[in-house]
C-alpha cells in the first residue's frame, strides 16, 4: 500500500510542478514531433466522456465511481497482500499501481473539480489525448493485470492438466 501513497504523491508533485511552471497554452517540446510537456485541464473522464455534462452532474458521477472503482480495487489488493502465495508479485503490482493512479486522479476531482494533464504523445498524424503519471500508472497496472491474466493463466492451466 505504500508504494500506491509514492505513486499518488508523484502523480500529485508532477501536476503541481506543472500547474506552477507551465502556461496553459504552452508546449514544451521534448521530442519534435513526437513528445511534447502541455498543461491541460480535462473535466471529464477518459478521453472527455462527460467534460460537457453539468459540474454537478459530472462531479457526482466521477467521483462516485471513481470511489467504487477504488474501493474495488483496495478490497483486491488487500486480498492479494493476504494470500500472497495466491496472488503473484505481479498483480499485487499491478493492483497497487492502478489503486495509486485512481488516488492520483480521484483527489483532483474532488479538490480541483478536474485532473491535469501534461504529457502528449504523437505517434505519426495520431495525437493520443493528453494523460499525467496518475493515467500511467492505471495503464501500466491494467497491462500487467492483463498479461498476467491471459499468460500466467495458461501457465497455471497447463502445469494443472500435466499434473492431472
Amino acid at each position: 500500500m505504500g508504494a500506491a501513497a509514492l505513486v499518488a504523491a508523484l502523480d500529485r508533485a508532477t501536476k503541481l510542478w506543472i500547474q506552477a511552471n507551465v502556461g496553459a497554452y504552452d508546449t514544451i517540446p521534448v521530442i519534435p514531433n513526437v513528445f511534447n510537456i502541455v498543461y491541460a485541464r480535462n473535466r471529464g473522464a477518459a478521453f472527455g466522456i462527460l467534460s460537457d455534462a453539468s459540474e454537478t452532474v459530472r462531479i457526482a458521477v466521477l467521483v462516485v465511481f471513481s470511489l467504487g472503482i477504488l474501493a474495488f480495487v483496495f478490497w483486491m489488493l488487500w486480498q492479494a497482500t493476504r494470500a500472497a502465495q495466491l496472488a503473484s508479485a505481479a498483480q499485487r503490482w499491478a493492483l497497487t499501481l492502478v489503486a495509486g493512479g485512481a488516488v492520483g486522479n480521484l483527489y483532483d476531482r474532488i479538490v480541483e473539480g478536474s485532473v491535469t494533464d501534461f504529457l502528449q504523445v504523437f505517434l505519426g498524424s495520431y495525437e493520443w489525448p493528453s494523460f499525467n503519471v496518475a493515467d500511467s500508472a492505471i495503464t501500466v497496472g491494467a497491462v500487467l493485470m492483463g498479461y498476467e491474466l491471459l499468460f500466467q493463466r495458461e501457465k497455471k492451466d497447463k502445469h494443472v492438466s500435466e499434473t492431472h
